[in-house]
């Protein structure tokens, strides 16, 4: 019997896969590979240059100018894929520079390889995200697109939680420059991926009549530019506090959980770690079912959810710092987080797709990316000036409350044509 209960559950996850068309399959398996090496770079770089004796500006100064090159790299990206150029070149320069950057910063000890390695770094992300998105409702064909974002969604989290895990190994292991070992060897297998003859079948960026990607109406080129802009805009402001709260749960969260509330008790490194920890692993776990349900849903119906599920989260971690069972408020508000952010990266992107147009989907996807950039910059910052001041995250979250409830008109102003 147990045999045969394992055999049918083989079946059945076969038969999950093999739902999806071949070409959107093989572009999931690239973004895990690259999530893997990401994961070990993104989460640990910090924690190796802190080891080596670098300031925390001089680790942020890094951070920033992969911010700003990834900024330039981005919307270049956008430009040549309006110009007919295929998703995989961008996708191909992307990895060479990534792995640029990893030799770079493996054999790093100056501050001044430190920020040569991280240009490298933001710029390989910058050109990555534009191509790594639009390829996917490209390779959808007649699959609903919402259920393919979905997937490389899923595909993203599992990669960032295999990576992070990997590299915290190594690091226990006194070996933290594994990461950049890692993230060559995940790069090198994203190479041999995306230079399948299946891959490279893949088409510019143009419009099947059935599709349901292009719906605005036939209109002159300068006018569908102009109402393609103006109608992604609610979009990018949601992006940005979407996105500033998933680069909170790497730097406000931590260090508020750290310090202590008036009176909730502070957290040592290893507790919040591990909160930080089962956050990512939540994410992986919730993306693809709620990513899939949210696939037969109307875009705002996911839109709301998100913004609910974010704001609930954000006055749970307020109050948490008053009470002193506020340790189990932020393990809800964690939850809360998890199913906010799951249902608005599938969601958004969809909606971003759907409301671009044939000539600009690559600029328009470049500024949605964009948004993930704006955000590691000014939120750590922001949320780090808070909490010195005031001494706890009380006003971090109930700022990011507020604001939450003054997007919630502009997803009414979002209108999709089906």
């Amino acid at each position: 019997m147990f045999l045969l209960n394992e055999l049918n559950a083989t079946q059945n996850q076969t038969r999950w896969w093999d739902q999806f068309p071949p070409r959107l399959r093989l572009i999931a398996k690239g973004r895990l590979w690259a999530s893997i090496g990401a994961g070990g770079v993104l989460y640990l770089s910090p924690l190796l240059f802190n080891e080596l004796g670098f300031s925390g500006s001089q680790i942020g100064s890094g951070i920033t100018i992969a911010a700003l090159s990834g900024t330039l790299a981005r919307f270049i990206t956008g430009i040549f894929l309006d110009k007919g150029v295929r998703c995989s070149v961008p996708l191909k320069i992307a990895a060479i520079f990534a792995i640029i950057s990893d030799f770079l910063l493996f054999h790093s000890h100056d501050y001044e390889s430190y920020l040569h390695g991280q240009f490298f770094l933001g710029t390989a992300a910058g050109i990555y995200w534009p191509a790594a998105e639009l390829i996917v409702p490209i390779s959808c064909q007649d699959f609903p697109s919402s259920k393919g974002f979905a997937l490389v969604r899923t595909a993203d989290a599992l990669g960032i939680c295999i990576g992070s895990f990997l590299g915290t190994a190594a690091s226990w292991l006194d070996s933290i420059r594994f990461i950049y070992f890692l993230d060559f060897f995940c790069m090198v297998i994203f190479l041999i991926t995306i230079n399948k003859k299946l891959f490279e079948d893949q088409q510019r960026i143009t419009i099947n009549k059935n599709s349901d990607i292009n719906n605005l109406s036939k209109v002159n080129i300068n006018n569908k530019k102009f109402n393609s802009f103006k109608l992604i805009l609610p979009i990018l402001f949601l992006s940005l506090y979407a996105t500033s709260i998933l680069s909170l749960l790497q730097s406000g969260l931590p260090f508020d959980l750290l310090n202590g509330g008036t009176n909730r008790p502070p957290l040592n490194e290893t507790l919040s770690g591990l909160l930080i920890t089962v956050q990512l692993i939540l994410l992986l776990v919730l993306q693809w079912p709620i990513g899939n349900w949210l696939s037969n849903k109307d875009i705002k119906f996911g839109l709301k959810l998100s913004l609910i599920s974010l704001l609930n989260a954000s006055l749970l971690l307020a109050i948490s710092s008053s009470v002193t069972f506020g340790l189990f408020l932020v393990s809800i508000a964690l939850i809360l987080i998890a199913i906010g952010l799951t249902s608005f990266l599938p969601t958004a992107t969809e909606a971003i797709v759907k409301l671009s147009n044939h000539s600009n989907k690559g600029i328009t996807m470049a500024m949605f990316s964009q948004c993930f950039g704006i955000s590691s910059i000014i939120a750590p910052i922001t949320a780090g000036k808070l909490i010195d001041y005031y001494g706890n995250g009380i006003i971090l979250w109930i700022s990011m409350s507020i604001i939450a409830i003054l997007l919630f008109p502009l997803v009414n102003r979002i209108i999709i044509e089906d």
